[in-house]
């Protein structure tokens, strides 16, 4: 009998979890002990910019391939130029330089800094000769899905839980990459992950993607448990309209995916297509993403040395993480009327820790 693996989204589990519908600061802030073996945390920012860039940075409190370790503080910037030019920086840090604050976000990495109050965020980081500074104002309200905690085992004791704080807001960023400095705007999305498990235990695959289109914003997962849970599906979903949230129950959605082939590099099935429909009593809502270019693999054994990589190449461990740029179309059917439908360009991913096995890919 699998185990459970599910949302919390009931009375008891806020209660517990000392959380209200409100979000509240002190939630984008620290939620774990980073010194603990199995507990993992990270602050994510990307945006789409104006001149045609893309840009991805993320504080980490240790590798997610090898969660079971004390304190070991990484930044990423993943920054893809107009011009067709990629650079994807990776560096740890002394854990002495790590700092953050459990009342808000507000994360110092060396001399790079990510904090904000769940409406305006300030970031700087550099690698080598890449540096950014950025200025992200929400404009669409702070969301989570109900708790935004997912429980794994019967015990409840094991979760991974998911804030984002800025679902869509307006950028300002300054990005250098050797000598030369561009200032430009656009639109970026900011979230806050953390959990006391390590994912690969938990979580086989999940699709995540986020984005804006005409007057909508939206998130939407489809999060596959591990075999022992069943390979159990989380769904989440949330669409808001002019800032607001106008769906977001999950229990009404639909997850498909189609245009299935397997990645030559990472080895993993990606579908080019893939969906989440929205149903109530009076309107639907489906959003298509459509796969153009994959813009970045990340091969996680890469993370490891030593020990640690040799025994995970004894193990078969192949877990990947690739990121996609496409279109997503967004349409909307209100009973007795037409549908409307709009495309934008996204951004999104898809996370894979777990085999590619038969049962995970009926997912």
């Amino acid at each position: 009998m699998p185990q459970k693996a599910f949302l919390a989204t009931d009375p008891a589990h806020y209660a517990r979890l000392g959380l209200t519908p409100e979000i509240q600061p002190f939630e984008d802030g620290l939620r774990t002990d980073p010194s603990q073996h199995g507990h993992y945390e990270w602050w994510y920012f990307d945006a789409h910019l104006d001149d045609g860039a893309t840009l991805v940075v993320s504080f980490t409190t240790k590798p997610l391939a090898a969660p079971g370790t004390g304190l070991k503080p990484q930044i990423a910037i993943d920054l893809d130029l107009p011009d067709g030019r990629r650079f994807n920086k990776r560096a740890f840090f002394d854990p002495e330089t790590f700092n953050s604050s459990s009342d808000e976000c507000d994360v110092t990495i060396g001399q790079n800094r990510f904090r904000g109050d769940l409406h305006e965020y300030y970031i700087t980081a550099t690698i080598e000769d890449v540096s950014v500074d950025i200025k992200l104002v929400g404009r669409t309200e702070p969301w989570r899905p109900a708790t935004g905690h997912i429980f794994y085992g019967d015990d409840e004791s094991l979760l991974f839980a998911w804030l984002p704080a800025v679902p869509h807001g307006d950028v300002t960023a300054t990005y250098s990459v050797g000598s030369k400095t561009v200032t430009v705007q656009g639109n970026g999305y900011h979230d806050h992950n953390w959990g006391n498990v390590p994912l690969m235990s938990v979580v086989n695959n999940w699709y995540w993607g986020r984005g804006k289109a005409g007057p909508y914003t939206f998130i939407t997962a489809e999060i596959i448990s591990e075999k022992k849970y069943g390979y159990k599906p989380v769904t989440v979903f949330m669409l808001a309209q002019d800032g607001h949230v106008v769906a977001d129950d999950q229990s009404k959605v639909t997850f498909a995916k189609s245009d299935i082939h397997t990645d030559n590099e990472t080895g993993k099935p990606v579908a080019n297509v893939h969906s989440f429909t929205y149903t109530d009593e009076t309107d639907t809502y489906t959003l298509t993403y459509q796969r153009a270019n994959t813009i970045l693999r990340t091969h996680y054994i890469e993370s490891l040395h030593g020990l640690k990589k040799a025994a995970a190449r004894l193990l078969g461990f192949d877990g990947s993480y690739t990121r996609f740029s496409g279109t997503i179309d967004v349409a909307h059917h209100k009973s007795g009327g037409p549908t409307e439908t709009i495309s934008e360009p996204a951004i999104w991913e898809l996370m894979y820790f777990g085999k590619h096995g038969h049962e995970a890919k009926k997912s």
